[in-house]
């Protein structure tokens, strides 16, 4: 059995298509079709129903299928460190974070985990959260950081900073000095609106439902950054995590109001690919980030 038969019989899984693993693979399906069927001879059970489209495993081909993604994962790790320790620079460690929180809530977790391992490269990437999932999913990064974190039996999902929800609005708003707001008070406020697809905004939109207040959507973004620059001009008011508008807060461009309701939050979470094989500064990062703050 070779690795290379492992990585296909892989993608199989993930794809449910002999054309596509075909394609990716450079092979013709009957290629793909003849070693899985090698591997079903040298381990006396069939992996796939062949029978249903697209195809599944079997509970058989299932339990392969873990044991091959780990021995996968491991020689991945294996030459990652032998190479490591050949140009004298540890390994590298993915990570994949939605951009909001990369850039305002992970640098004092980076610095603290520099002191341990300063020579561990931690490369950041910022993606949507869609994109996060397939990735992780996917193997190609080793931690995702999301808001509002959704349940996935091929992840565990960890728990990571509940995010403070405030009111922002431009000095020049009529709420603008207010110590806090009733919720209420946004009742048809003019808005500035996550996109529908972004997990943040279903969010939001289920904290207005449950006051029963309406507001009116004036534009809708898919990111922190052009919302703020939207309420910067007075186009209208949102409601963001305080984290990423520390730094407007301080320079007076926009206000940060809390609300007298109750406490909101936006929960953001970790993820990793069950069973995935990680290094020894992989999970010493990985512990760091699931020390929430309180």
């Amino acid at each position: 059995m070779h690795l290379e038969t492992l990585k296909l019989f892989c993608d199989l899984a993930d794809s449910h298509s002999f054309s596509k693993t075909a394609e990716k693979h450079l092979v013709s399906q009957s290629a793909v079709s003849q070693q899985l069927a090698q591997l079903e001879l040298s381990y006396k059970c069939q992996l796939v129903t062949r029978r249903k489209r697209p195809i599944e495993l079997t509970a058989a081909g299932q339990v392969f299928y873990r044991a091959a993604r780990d021995i996968l994962e491991r020689h991945d790790q294996l030459k990652s460190e032998l190479h490591s320790l050949e140009i004298g620079v540890d390994i590298r460690i993915n990570v994949a974070a939605i951009f909001s929180i990369g850039m305002h809530s992970l640098n004092e977790y980076i610095k603290k985990f520099m002191i341990r391992y300063p020579n561990v490269n931690v490369h950041i990437e910022y993606f949507t959260a869609e994109r996060i999932y397939e990735l992780v999913l996917d193997g190609e990064v080793d931690i995702g950081i999301v808001a509002i974190p959704k349940r996935d039996k091929r992840l565990d999902v960890y728990e990571f900073e509940d995010e403070l929800l405030v009111l922002a609005c431009s000095p020049k708003h009529s709420l603008a000095e207010e110590k806090e707001a009733d919720i209420h008070r946004l009742q048809f406020e003019r808005f500035i609106a996550f996109e529908k697809e972004v997990p943040t905004r279903a969010w939001i939109d289920g904290i207005l439902e449950r006051y029963n207040t309406v507001v009116r959507p004036v534009m809708e973004f898919d990111n922190i950054e052009t919302i703020k620059r939207a309420v910067e001009i007075n186009a209208g008011v949102s409601i963001l995590p305080q984290p990423t508008i520390i730094q407007e807060v301080a320079s007076g461009t926009l206000r940060a109001i809390p609300f007298s309701n109750e406490r909101f939050v936006r929960p953001t979470g970790i993820l990793v690919r069950k069973g995935r094989a990680m290094s020894r500064a992989t999970r010493y990062l990985l512990d760091l980030l699931r020390e929430r703050k309180q």
